[in-house]
């Protein structure tokens, strides 16, 4: 009855799908164990999904069942935000020790919030809610199935006997067939928790795994030049993960190098690395990293009381960064500023970083990945140590952590004072391991002697104010005036701008009054995609094609790279005395999109011209009679709030040649609000559609 909510259980509704990565049997038949990843759609605020950056979460869940002892062992785990939150889960069904008709459930379960994003308390009652809300319905849920059997005309299920003559048959019969065709896999790939069916679905045949076709390898002057180092095994694992992003993935593919930097961030675990890729291109795409360079400006206080900077390179040609935070006001800065800021510009600076690595893999002529980040902790004092200061300093941690693997190549730490091991204490359970290794910590000025600074960095750039003779134009801090600090309440409304600062905009669409959007094309077979949550309401989404452009609105529209932070904005393009089929086409069939849902699609064009993207109030079929003028409409709607829908969606146009979607079947599909964060396994095929989410 229990096994029967597998795949997955129409009585549980979080409980979405889940896959067998695992799975044993003894040859006698008495032990069973079966591990699957489940994934669950878990009953949270909106706002906390899309600042978490997932829509899902998975669990590893191993049950265990021994028919000789007639038990049934489960045990759970998460594995989304391990490294914040841990949740242990252990199940039992056995038999009563004094009547063997009766059987006897156990439960029990702990939570350890060691961090989430300042929501700690939220996710705690949301853990309790979910977690009372499941042991209420545990009993009904295998009720539902004891009785689904008794309708089948299961009402016995005769007990586990050994198996006659079982070594007899083992030794004279031929060896059983495997269930998947035997590959000569390396121990590596077990350790690297590679499994079978991973490795099946990039090859169409054992042979060609092993053999190796030309997609399956990397050229080797390739490799040496941009990448680095890798066996066998871990460039199959690079082409496998980017394969799977080229069929998965609406968008430009990552570069081999950030990919391989997760690969390596999770010791080549390609389901590991997959997931902690696909949640940071997600939050990539959110808060508008990819473009941070270009459209943030720092503001003044930062530029001037920031004590930090680049200062050409270590010996190994890695960037190398340094930070005088010793000399650095926190408290004032983060009450200037906020925290939002703060994390915005490290954001900047890590990005700056990895363009940095990009040129000086082309001057050095050798793959340089990561960077090395001097901090010197002269002046550190119990300033230093304000609450929420190391608060900011520990978010910055987590985010930089999960974002940008693998980019630390060496962390030197100057000048330690009595005060570090405190601050030391407070930081370095929130760094991986791996990170952990690169840190050389010197006091006083041990940095001076054998095994120092001059062991990593050249004796010309070496900054004056560590005893050096190179001119460091990093800012020497200070305290921030008092006359800059800001109001909790200002800081707050700036750190909602900078959390709503995205390349997402808002629309509202009226009954009779949609909101449309124009995108110009010049070459034919680009690819217009879009991104939009409908926030309230239902709506019809459509796409035309016009050769001619229309007359701008009286409100300027927003175009499709424009980014501005979201107001209710409505914009009208297309003349009411435009005719369709006659002044322009629809192109795509339309879609009608309800509330809470979250579509992504795209559109390869056939032609230059002018593309409208259109979001139309849905109404519904008694309604379709009534076909008042536009203006009445608009009147209505401000009347009547359920004639009006809100949505915020994200357009972007993009080569034919930089896109990796699917190019056969172009229909808008509806998903979470990534696509990326719900898809799980391999695919061998272009998905163009996937779940709905609401």
């Amino acid at each position: 009855a229990y096994e029967r909510r597998f795949p997955t259980c129409p009585l549980i509704p979080m409980f979405v799908a889940s896959d067998i990565v695992n799975e044993y049997k003894s040859e006698d038949g008495a032990v069973h164990v079966t591990e699957r990843r489940c994934k669950l759609d878990i009953d949270a605020p909106r706002l906390l999904k899309k600042i978490a950056g997932v829509d899902y979460v998975y669990f590893v869940q191993k049950n265990s069942l021994n028919r000789r002892e007639r038990t049934l062992h489960i045990e759970a785990y998460n594995e989304t935000f391990s490294n914040r939150v841990i949740i242990n889960e252990h199940c039992s069904y056995t038999v009563h020790p004094d009547n063997e008709d009766w059987t006897c459930f156990e439960q029990s379960a702990s939570l350890d919030i060691k961090s989430f994003f300042g929501f700690e308390s939220t996710v705690e009652k949301i853990a309790m809610k979910q977690y009372t809300s499941n042991i209420k319905k545990g009993k009904e849920i295998i009720e539902y199935y004891l009785k689904q059997l008794e309708e089948e005309g299961i009402t016995f299920v005769p007990r586990w006997t050994p198996p006659v003559a079982c070594k007899l048959e083992s030794s004279t019969s031929h060896p059983r067939r495997p269930v998947s065709p035997a590959i000569n896999i390396p121990d590596s790939a077990t350790k690297e928790g590679l499994n079978n069916k991973e490795i099946l679905n990039t090859s169409s045949s054992p042979s060609e795994l092993t053999a190796g076709t030309p997609d399956d390898k990397l050229d080797a002057d390739y490799i040496k030049r941009y990448l680095g180092d890798l066996t066998p095994m871990q460039e199959s694992c690079l082409i496998r993960l980017r394969q799977w992003l080229q069929e998965t993935h609406k968008g430009k593919i990552p570069k081999d190098e950030h990919i391989l930097r997760f690969l390596r961030a999770r010791d080549f675990n390609i389901d590991k690395a997959r997931e902690i890729l696909c949640q940071s291109l997600t939050w990539r795409k959110q808060h508008q990293v990819d473009y941070i360079l270009d459209t943030w400006n720092p503001p003044q206080v930062l530029q001037d009381y920031y004590a930090g900077g680049w200062h050409h390179h270590d010996k190994d040609g890695r960037p190398l960064y340094v930070l005088r935070l010793g000399q650095m006001d926190t408290k004032g800065l983060v009450r200037a500023l906020g925290e939002e800021a703060l994390l915005r510009y490290v954001l900047s600076i890590n990005e700056e970083g990895l363009r940095r690595c990009e040129e000086n893999t082309k001057v050095f002529g050798r793959p340089i990945s990561s960077w090395t980040c001097l901090v010197d902790l002269e002046g550190l004092n119990m300033r230093h140590l304000w609450r929420p200061g190391v608060k900011a300093l520990l978010r910055i941690i987590e985010v930089v952590e999960a974002n940008y693997p693998e980019t630390l190549g060496r962390l030197l730490i100057l000048r330690a004072p009595r005060v570090f091991p405190v601050l030391w204490t407070l930081v370095s359970p929130f760094i991986d391991d791996n990170t952990r290794k690169k840190f050389l910590i010197y006091a006083g000025n041990d940095y001076q002697g054998p095994g120092g600074l001059l062991d990593y960095i050249d004796k010309e750039i070496i900054p004056d104010f560590l005893g050096g003779e190179c001119m460091c134009e990093v800012p020497e801090g200070g305290l921030v005036p008092k006359s800059l600090y800001r109001t909790a309440e200002e800081l707050e409304n700036e750190d909602l701008k900078l959390w709503t600062e995205t390349i997402y905009q808002s629309a509202s669409v009226f009954k009779g009054a949609p909101h449309e959007v124009l995108i110009q094309i010049v070459d034919a077979s680009s690819v217009i995609t879009w991104d939009f949550d409908v926030c309230k309401g239902d709506i019809v989404f459509n796409i035309f094609h016009s050769k001619r452009a229309p007359q701008p609105p009286k409100k300027d529209s927003l175009g499709a790279h424009s980014i501005t932070s979201p107001g209710g904005n409505n914009v009208q393009l297309i003349d009411k005395v435009w005719q369709l089929g006659r002044d322009y086409s629809m192109v795509e069939s339309p879609l009608i999109c309800k509330e809470g849902e979250s579509v992504q699609g795209s559109h390869v064009t056939r032609w230059p011209g002018f593309y409208i993207l259109q979001w139309k109030f849905h109404s519904m079929p008694a309604c379709a009679a009534t076909n008042l003028p536009r203006v009445d409409d608009v009147l209505a709607s401000l009347q009547v709030s359920s004639h009006k829908c809100k949505v915020m969606y994200y357009t972007e146009v993009i080569g034919s040649e930089d896109f990796r979607g699917s190019m056969t079947s172009l229909e808008s599909s509806h998903s979470g609000f990534s696509q990326l964060s719900a898809a799980t396994t391999s695919s061998s095929q272009s998905h163009s559609s996937s779940m709905i989410s609401r």
